[in-house]
């Protein structure tokens, strides 16, 4: 089945390994022309079976865009890429149903709405992929992956930003964490990761962008920084955007406002994405070695330098074992495919 896909397929897949779920619009926006030929293409994915589609039932009637999943021979095959252990029927089953009743789904989507309007401006069906395009996503790590990487060795600090990105145009490289705001938490609540990001080594990294659903909420946003950070530099840079804006160029468009301790909350200047201030390290394309799509800037694992911006040293290297004429095709020490798999989404 695998060699029965084209390199968008095996794409996607990887995507939905990574991001949980994709709606149609999202997946025509970066690996399709139109719409209607990314439905034209799903639809066959979906009855080989390396997709699952759902949807879901409004009460005053309709229902919404059609969500997209790992269907469980597309499970199977990311194992197989991965030389993991494949997951069970069951076990599949019960992770498609707890993702259709997620809490957070509406949330994750809205998250990866944000990512694929900056994919979409290197979609490679309409010619605009690698370095030739103008701007492009060259790093997208989903809330686990942060969660994993972006802690300390001395302090007990994890960010559990929403994703982490890098967006380069015109030889400049600004990587960012994103904090998706819906509205259904309290100002108070959204404010209080200030301090967790300014307890980790956050500028070493990037900068911290706030996006909210409404020009009204960014405004409030900006008053309750200042009221939460009660004049204290924050030691990182924060930017906040409204996602009314009506830009044509999304997320990369001319939306952001820098915001200070010293804000007035008012919002004096808009700056494109690419004109916000650089942070983090420069990467070599390709040294994290991962085959996920948009990671081309993702670090490399064990980089002294990316560690030592952590805090932690590099582990000692481990002499190789013996060679062995059986070829160990996953490790079975952690077996998270059981019949009572550890499912939790992070919060």
């Amino acid at each position: 089945m695998w060699f029965r896909l084209v390199d968008r397929d095996r794409r996607l897949l990887a995507l939905l390994a990574e991001h949980k779920v994709l709606t149609t619009n999202q997946i025509a926006a970066i690996e399709f022309a139109s719409v209607r030929r990314a439905q034209d293409r799903l639809r066959r994915l979906r009855e080989l079976g390396v997709v699952f589609a759902f949807r879901e039932s409004y009460v005053n009637g309709g229902t919404s865009q059609t969500r997209y999943a790992l269907g469980y021979l597309g499970a199977r095959l990311i194992a197989a890429q991965r030389s993991e252990k494949p997951p069970t029927p069951k076990a599949h089953t019960e992770r498609l149903e707890r993702l259709a009743f997620w809490p957070k789904l509406d949330h994750q989507l809205g998250v990866n709405d944000f990512f694929c309007a900056l994919a979409e401006h290197r979609n490679p069906a309409r010619g605009d992929i690698g370095r030739d395009a103008v701007g492009r996503l060259t790093h997208w790590w989903s809330e686990k992956r942060c969660t994993e990487f972006f802690w300390t060795g001395t302090h007990e600090t994890v960010l559990r930003p929403d994703g982490y990105g890098c967006w380069e145009e015109h030889g400049r490289a600004v990587r960012f964490f994103l904090e998706h705001d819906t509205g259904t938490e309290s100002l108070s609540k959204v404010t209080s990761k200030i301090g967790d990001y300014s307890d980790f080594p956050t500028d070493q990294f990037g900068i911290v962008l706030f996006s909210v659903h409404s020009a009204k909420r960014e405004l409030a946003l900006r008053t309750a920084l200042r009221r939460a950070v009660a004049g204290n530099d924050p030691r990182l840079v924060i930017a906040t955007a409204a996602r009314d804006h009506g830009h044509p160029d999304g997320p990369a468009g001319v939306i952001w406002a820098l915001w200070t301790p010293r804000d007035s909350g008012s919002v004096p200047h808009r700056y494109r994405l690419a004109e916000l201030p650089e942070r983090g390290p420069q990467v070599d394309y390709g040294a994290a070695g991962t085959e996920q799509p948009y990671n081309d800037a993702a670090f490399a694992p064990n980089d002294r330098t990316i560690l030592g911006r952590l805090g932690m040293s590099l582990p000692e290297p481990v002499a190789p074992a013996p060679a062995d004429d059986d070829v160990a095709l996953y490790d079975d020490s952690d077996d998270v495919y059981g019949a009572s798999p550890d499912l939790r989404w992070s919060a």
